[in-house]
């Protein structure tokens, strides 16, 4: 039996195994919470407010869960923020079991599950990275990310299979142990070599301090920009054109549904290969797998058959997950890791907050354009703002060192200047 890697430790071993526990019990909650809410009566409208209803808190939250996050230790708010999500679903299974739940509860229910998950977001962004030595960052948040996906993907199918069989009461009650199998985990970390944080100035001068931290790096705050649209267009494509589409065009939900499962085969794809690249170049790597992001929405709005689209959507998923790599590399290396978790609330803002905006648009502007034209624009949209972003010089220049990655509590220098490199492999 071959031994795990040096770097894989105790505390990658707990949080990986968490992770993946975590993920599979949420990605088959979400279809559940889908029936649970058909199944009480409930039109898709209702099915709508109630995912709203999770989306609202987790926006509103983020900041004030990343300044929690840098001012108390990480582990405990990630505990906290599980010990959370494990009550409400299991209150809403407990509803769902026993009785006729109603709009309203559900959907307090879910806003408590997006509450906990506005906290925990945040503070567990670099723990994964903070665990392991920097030469081998990039590689263990690549096996982090294989475990993660495939746990999304296997929640995914044997959610849907339970929900199905018993029903989805029983699958949110399972979603509810996951959370407190993974709470207990993340209570067993070794935090004993994280220095204790100086007490701040408040949660509001943390929220100026991240805030400022952000737009000192043009590199980041471009970043973010940009994919605070790419993922509203991303999410308008998928989630209302692409159904669509697939009804009209490929033959129903069973084609959308092979091209779906394609893209996450592809990030598991994506994952594996980043265990052995190490690109040189960060962002500037990171930046160009951007641009297929526009391929689905193009294929769509030809639309190509079902095969080409599952082939864009697996090509997809790799370029995706060669993205979050490297963009989850550049920030364990550039940003102070007392700062760490409220910069990625403002990271995690950024990638949410038009993304419920853009769903709601997306009707209206199918009938104002048409839906040709709005998935075209959902394309150029991606193209010309991954260009736009490419113009920065710190997005072309920044470097991967290979240096140790400083202690925990100093800020970093800022990112080196040098001159092209390929990409290193190993």
């Amino acid at each position: 039996m071959r031994a795990r890697p040096a770097w894989a430790g105790r505390n990658y071993l707990l949080l990986t195994g968490a992770t993946v526990i975590a993920n599979l019990g949420s990605s088959g909650a979400l279809i559940a919470t889908a029936f649970a809410v058909l199944a009480a009566g409930g039109s898709a409208t209702d099915v709508g407010l109630v995912a709203a209803a999770r989306t609202v808190p987790l926006v509103l939250f983020l900041l004030i869960g990343g300044a929690v996050a840098d001012r108390l230790p990480r582990h405990r708010v990630m505990v906290a923020a599980n010990a959370l999500s494990c009550v409400s679903q299991g209150l809403f299974a407990l509803l769902v079991l026993t009785g006729e739940p109603r709009l309203w509860q559900m959907a307090v229910l879910a806003a408590l599950g997006g509450t906990g998950q506005a906290f925990f977001a945040p503070a567990s962004e670099g723990m994964v990275l903070a665990s392991v030595s920097g030469d081998q960052a990039g590689r263990a948040f690549a096996v982090f990310r294989m475990g993660m996906n495939g746990a999304n993907i296997g929640g995914t199918a044997l959610g849907g299979a339970l929900v199905a069989a018993v029903g989805p009461g029983w699958v949110l009650a399972l979603d509810s142990a996951a959370f407190a199998l993974a709470a207990a985990l993340r209570a067993f970390l070794d935090v004993s070599g994280v220095p204790a944080r100086a007490p701040g100035g408040g949660v509001l001068h943390d929220l100026r301090d991240g805030w400022r931290e952000v737009v000192s790096r043009p590199w980041l705050w471009t970043v973010v920009v940009q994919f605070s649209l790419v993922n509203a267009v991303v999410a308008a494509a998928e989630a209302v054109y692409g159904p669509l589409v697939a009804e009209q065009h490929l033959g129903g939900p069973g084609p959308w549904g092979l091209a779906l499962a394609a893209f996450g085969a592809g990030t598991a794809g994506g994952a594996l290969m980043m265990t052995r690249v190490r690109p040189h170049r960060l962002l500037l790597t990171g930046a160009l797998c951007v641009f297929p992001l526009a391929l689905p929405s193009a294929a769509l709005a030809v639309p190509l058959p079902a095969a080409g689209l599952s082939a864009i959507m697996f090509a997809t998923g790799i370029s995706v997950e060669v993205f979050a790599v490297t963009w989850m590399m550049a920030l364990h290396q550039e940003i102070p890791e007392e700062k760490f978790s409220r910069v990625s609330s403002y990271d995690w803002l950024g990638s949410l907050a038009m993304v419920p905006l853009a769903t709601a648009l997306a009707g209206p502007v199918q009938d104002l354009i048409g839906r040709k034209a709005a998935l075209w624009g959902c394309s150029a949209v991606i193209a010309l703002l991954t260009a736009a972003v490419l113009c920065v010089p710190e997005v072309r220049r920044l470097t991967r060192r290979t240096s140790p990655a400083p202690a925990a509590g100093r800020a970093v220098p800022r990112a080196e200047v040098t001159e092209p490199h390929p990409a290193e492999t190993e």
